[in-house]
This record gives structure tokens, C-alpha cells and sequence, in this order.
């Protein structure tokens, strides 16, 4: 009786705290709901029924260059994730099979990579692009988001490999293969998990960026979504209900994406922490 008190407990607590986190996010969809002037007036945080107005998703729709902002988002997202799964599987692998200072010595650096914060990147980066002809570029954008990536990439999918028991190469290495056939027969499929959680938080993060873009794309036709928002945000003026239905729709393809690869995202994590 106790254990199913306590448990009870918890779940009430779990969801308040959730509830609690999600608020922005509810209040975000509420808002995308209302007309302009009621955005403004209306306290709840939900409109009535009747009162209900979906005009705004059409209306930010039909925004000069906002549709094409949502494929820029697409296409430096998903090839930035494509890239950061393969570079980071390819890395965490040496890491994890081959010893000595070398690979040591990468593995510090990893680490320090790890605890630089990006703003202290963000000038360096925009001097180095201008002078390589990478800014406005998409190709400049992508090279950003997979550096900034592969770090975490590396380590979780070295804890990853590192989990995989050794015997299964070296019996494909009996059977035959080379080392690079026995891990892209053998290993790869094993870590399916572990190469979804990298694309996932590649994807997410890619998707969910503003500072970078925002210093490295200036062209309307280039941006990204994030910064495609910009144009319902004023000098004086703030359109909320405008700004609140092009943020919903910004946030369907992750919402998708998360959904679609939820246990992979479990099983990658879980792996990563406990054998890393």
C-alpha cells in the first residue's frame, strides 16, 4: 500500500513538473489561436470555442519567403545530421578499438572542445568564414552545426561501440572480413540506437539554432526558420498571434521527429551513459 502510495507520488509530481515546463509551449498554441486584438486583451491562455481563429497559420503561410525558410531549415538540418552520424560513428570507433597517446590525447581534446561555450567560438568563426567565403552560405551554416555537434556525437556513440563485445568482429574477421567490412556488417546495425540518438540530437539541435544563423546568414532567401520569425517582430510592435502560429508550425517537424525515433533516442542514451 505504501509502494503505491509513494508511487502515485511521484507520478503526480512528475506530470506537475511537466505540466509546468510544457506551460510556454501551451500558451504558445493558445496564443497562435487568437485574432491579433485578442492576443493583445484576452488574459487565458486558450480562447473560447467559438472565439477560436486558425486564419493565423494561413496568414504566416502566405509570408514573403517563410516556406522557403522552413526548406532551408529542412535541408541544412538534415544534411548537417547526415554528415555529424557519419564522421562521429567513423571517430567513436577508433576511439573505442585502437588504444595509445594519440587517441588519448583526442579524447582530452574532446573533452575541452566539450566545455567551450559557442559564444566565445562566434567571432573567430565569422572571421574565418569571411575570409574562406563561407558566410551566407548554406554550406557555411551546415560545417557550423556539424562542428558543433560532433563532440557529444563522439562520446556517446564511443560509449556506444564500447559495449559492443569484441568477439563479434573478431569473428567476422575469422569469416574473412577486413576491419572496415566487420564494422559496416557488424557493428553498425548493432548500434542502430546509438547512430538514431546522434541523428536525432543533430537534427534537433540544428533545427533549434538562431545565434549562428543569425550572424552568418543575411540573405532573406538563405535563412533559416528561426530567423524567418524575425519578420513579426517590430521595432514597436510585437504581432503575438502571428508570431505564436509560425512558432507552432516551427516546432511540428521536431515534435515529428522526436515521436518517430522516441525509443531509439532511450535505448542510444541509456547505452552511452552506463558503458561509456
Amino acid at each position: 500500500m505504501k509502494r503505491a502510495i509513494s508511487r502515485m507520488i511521484m507520478y503526480l509530481v512528475t506530470f506537475a513538473v511537466c505540466f509546468l515546463l510544457a506551460l510556454p509551449v501551451i500558451s504558445m498554441f493558445g496564443t497562435s489561436l487568437k485574432t491579433k486584438t485578442m492576443a493583445m486583451s484576452d488574459l487565458g491562455m486558450f480562447p473560447k470555442f467559438q472565439d477560436v481563429y486558425l486564419g493565423n497559420f494561413s496568414k504566416v503561410l502566405h509570408v514573403e519567403s517563410f516556406v522557403k525558410s522552413i526548406f532551408n531549415s529542412i535541408f541544412v538540418s538534415v544534411v548537417a545530421m547526415i554528415f555529424c552520424v557519419l564522421i562521429a560513428a567513423f571517430a567513436g570507433y577508433a576511439i573505442s578499438r585502437f588504444k595509445g597517446k594519440i587517441f588519448s590525447g583526442f579524447i582530452g581534446l574532446l573533452l575541452v572542445l566539450q566545455m567551450l561555450p559557442m559564444m566565445l567560438t562566434l567571432i573567430p568563426m565569422f572571421m574565418i568564414y569571411k575570409g574562406l567565403g563561407l558566410n551566407n552560405t548554406h554550406a557555411g551554416l551546415i560545417v557550423a552545426y556539424i562542428s558543433f555537434s560532433l563532440t557529444f556525437a563522439i562520446w556517446l556513440l564511443k560509449g556506444f561501440f564500447d559495449s559492443v563485445p569484441m568477439e563479434l568482429e573478431e569473428s567476422g574477421l575469422i569469416d574473412g572480413c577486413s576491419q572496415f567490412q566487420a564494422f559496416i556488417r557488424i557493428i553498425l546495425p548493432i548500434s542502430k540506437p546509438g547512430l538514431a540518438t546522434v541523428a536525432i540530437f543533430t537534427f534537433v539541435r540544428s533545427w533549434n539554432e538562431y545565434m549562428m544563423a543569425r550572424i552568418l546568414i543575411q540573405t532573406d532567401e538563405l535563412k533559416t526558420i528561426n530567423l524567418a520569425l524575425q519578420k513579426f517582430v517590430q521595432e514597436n510592435l510585437v504581432d503575438w498571434s502571428l508570431l505564436s502560429a509560425g512558432a507552432v508550425i516551427a516546432t511540428v517537424p521536431t515534435l515529428l521527429f522526436l515521436l518517430f525515433a522516441q525509443k531509439y533516442l532511450v535505448q542510444g542514451l541509456m547505452a552511452g551513459a552506463v558503458k561509456g
